[in-house]
């Protein structure tokens, strides 16, 4: 995984985007990818609102856990008024190659939002919402990039954003394991082989889908899976548990595993056994 220190050494680009007010910020632009940050309504006193991500062709960036190289996104709130919380979530990703002999997680061209839930400290106020967002975007070379932006939300904002439900409706949407359709059937760890293997068997639905593995803290850096086609419509997917924390077991582990099959996801939550 490439370091923020290498990546700070090629130049890291800084833009900012002044306050705005009508429900979303002037594009900031830097290298390979356009900015901005958009709000939608207050509902039950959380505001949703949104960072839009515009990345131009060819271009990439990453995911929460970038895969073998790269750099996560990092969303620094500071200054935000009348903000409890903020709650970033990341749409289904992809695996592409490195340039290396490796695979990163992310998001390849076009326009990614990544939806954002803000609970508000009183409801009935005005809002500002102040983020700087440190991310990475890749060509042939990869380069660090920052943006700062500000959006004004008025009290009791009321108008939803389309774009910003569309982005929230394809979001991973949660599944237990053993469910029908798409997602998780079951699962085995082989204890004989070192590091121990993890075996995943899913429902899937096309001849290309993917499996990304999470552990408890974003500590851990596990491989992506091997893929093998069982028929009748069943993907095996085989991953080592390597890349843990030196102080950290698998052993009664939770693990994340999010399921991506073409335009649909899901995310299921895995214990590992305890012995």
């Amino acid at each position: 995984m490439l370091s923020r220190a290498f990546l700070a050494g090629l130049g890291a680009v800084l833009v900012t985007s002044l306050a705005a007010q009508a429900g979303e910020t002037p594009w900031v632009r830097t290298q390979g990818a356009d900015v901005r940050l958009v709000s939608g309504a207050v509902v039950d006193g959380k505001l949703e609102a949104g960072v839009e991500i515009r990345l131009a062709p060819g271009w990439k960036t990453y995911w929460r856990y970038p895969g073998d190289s790269g750099v996560p996104p990092r969303f620094d709130w500071t200054g935000s008024r009348n903000m409890r919380t903020a709650d970033v979530a990341f749409p289904a990703p992809r695996r592409f190659s490195d340039g290396a002999s490796g695979h990163s997680i992310g998001y390849k061209g076009g326009t990614v939002i990544f939806p954002v839930t803000v609970t508000l400290e009183a409801p009935g106020k005005a809002t500002r919402l102040d983020l700087a967002l440190d991310f990475a975007v890749c060509d042939t070379l990869c380069v660090p990039a920052q943006a700062q932006m500000s959006l004004e939300v008025t009290a009791g904002a009321s108008e939803a954003n389309a774009a910003l439900a569309a982005a929230r409706a394809k979001l991973p949407a949660p599944a237990p394991m053993g469910q029908a359709g798409l997602g998780v059937v079951s699962f085995t760890v082989d204890r004989a082989s070192k590091p121990a293997v993890l075996e995943v068997v899913a429902n899937t639905r096309s001849d290309k889908p993917d499996l990304f593995a999470e552990g408890p803290t974003d500590a851990w850096a596990l491989p992506l899976p091997a893929r093998q086609a069982l028929g009748d419509g069943r993907t095996r997917f085989t991953l080592p548990l390597d890349g843990l924390p030196t102080d950290a077991r698998w052993q009664g582990a939770t693990l994340s595993l999010t399921l991506v099959d073409g335009a649909d996801a899901v995310v299921t939550a895995v214990p590992l056994p305890t012995d």
